[in-house]
């Protein structure tokens, strides 16, 4: 045993003293498969547009070349059904906001806010909600700084229903009547958010598609398209269905309510569905924003 261990000692020794005896080991070993999980080839580099993956200097530069709008987009944390991961409105929010920069070419995409207004549940225990009256704190706190770090446009918008337009829009009117005199302007664009899903639903109705109002076919079917298996439990898909009461009908007290937190069936939910949401919200979020700040 002594032998051994003398041995192994001296190896050890010998191969840190000798890092190259590691490297000349290595190259002989065979080369090991490549696996499935191996990830895509890094996409051609993006402009930076995402405030928090910026660094202070890059942020200067980059507001001093013409990027001088604010985009702040709200997320929410909320349970989306057995099959939707509960941050799914702002993973899509990061997604979204980051898409409407870069189309956009003279905006940064703030980091995104993770609480939104709502109520946690202990029988689908995945939201964590504000009330609208802290949003609307927040909201202002947040676009004054954008102002003060030198911002001279600030465009709020959300993922999430709750608050819009009471927060956003008297937050963003209340800001734009102070520094409108300053020559710096503060908007609410809901047409991301209100336009887009409306406007997508009356497609999936003329298109023989379910509509929903909650973890339906666009949530599960735009986290399915961003993220895959890590946003959406593909195999919960085929039973996601709960509540299908159309978006603002009554309930009937007398029909049994399937509480799994869907409003809607999500099972013809799929990525190229989600794809079409999510280019819907970025569309009507680039267009309504031009129309706010036309250069």
């Amino acid at each position: 045993m002594r032998s051994s261990t003398r041995t192994s000692a001296i190896a050890l020794a010998f191969a840190i003293v000798s890092p190259s005896l590691l490297f000349a080991q290595a190259a002989k070993a065979p080369a090991k498969p490549a696996t499935a999980a191996a990830k895509p080839a890094a996409k051609s580099k993006e402009p930076l547009v995402e405030f928090e993956m910026m660094t202070w200097p890059e942020v200067k530069a980059a507001m001093e070349g013409g990027k001088t709008t604010a985009l702040f987009y709200t997320g929410g944390t909320e349970q989306r059904g057995p099959q939707n991961v509960n941050g799914g409105h702002t993973l899509m929010g990061k997604e979204t906001v980051k898409a409407i920069a870069l189309r956009l070419g003279n905006a940064i995409a703030m980091p995104v806010l993770p609480y939104t207004p709502n109520n946690a549940s202990k029988d689908l225990p995945g939201t964590i909600g504000l009330t609208p009256e802290i949003l609307s704190t927040i909201l202002e706190r947040l676009s004054e700084q954008a102002i003060q770090t030198g911002f001279k446009n600030v465009v709020l918008m959300g993922d999430h229903g709750g608050g819009q337009p009471a927060a956003y829009k008297v937050v963003a009117d209340k800001l734009e009547a102070k520094y409108a005199p300053q020559g710096i302007h503060v908007f609410f664009c809901d047409e991301v958010y209100a336009k887009a899903q409306g406007d997508f639903d009356k497609w999936l109705k003329d298109n023989g598609f379910p509509v929903s109002s909650h973890a339906g076919i666009p949530d599960t079917s735009e986290m399915l398209y961003l993220g895959g298996q890590a946003w959406t439990r593909e195999e919960l898909i085929k039973t996601a269905v709960g509540d299908t009461l159309p978006r603002g009908a009554t309930r009937d007290p007398n029909v049994p309510r399937v509480n799994n937190g869907i409003s809607g069936d999500a099972r013809k939910s799929s990525r190229e569905l989600g794809k079409k949401a999510f280019d819907n919200k970025v569309d009507y979020a680039v267009r309504q924003i031009k129309t706010f700040i036309p250069n």
